[in-house]
């Protein structure tokens, strides 16, 4: 069995000079993507409940009540 974790280590030893590591190179690695991923799917939710909330709005403005006020001082109204 000993043969057998030399071989594994000198498979792995190959491996790691392939892939050239370099110790200077800094990456974002796995923390990163798990930030980036929350981040992303909290700005999705912001905008899906903006979105949402926006439709309720009423743009249109009230123009039969100042017609109506006689083209007076507007009032402000509590609601």
């Amino acid at each position: 069995m000993p043969d057998m974790s030399a071989s594994a280590s000198l498979a792995m030893t190959h491996l790691v000079t392939l892939a050239e590591l370099d110790e200077d190179k800094v990456t974002p690695g796995v923390l990163g993507f798990i930030v980036f991923a929350v981040m992303a799917l909290a700005v999705w939710g912001l905008m899906k409940s903006m979105n949402r909330h926006m439709g309720k709005v009423d743009f249109k403005e009230p123009a039969e009540r100042d017609a109506a006020a006689g083209g007076g001082e507007a009032k402000p109204q509590r609601g």
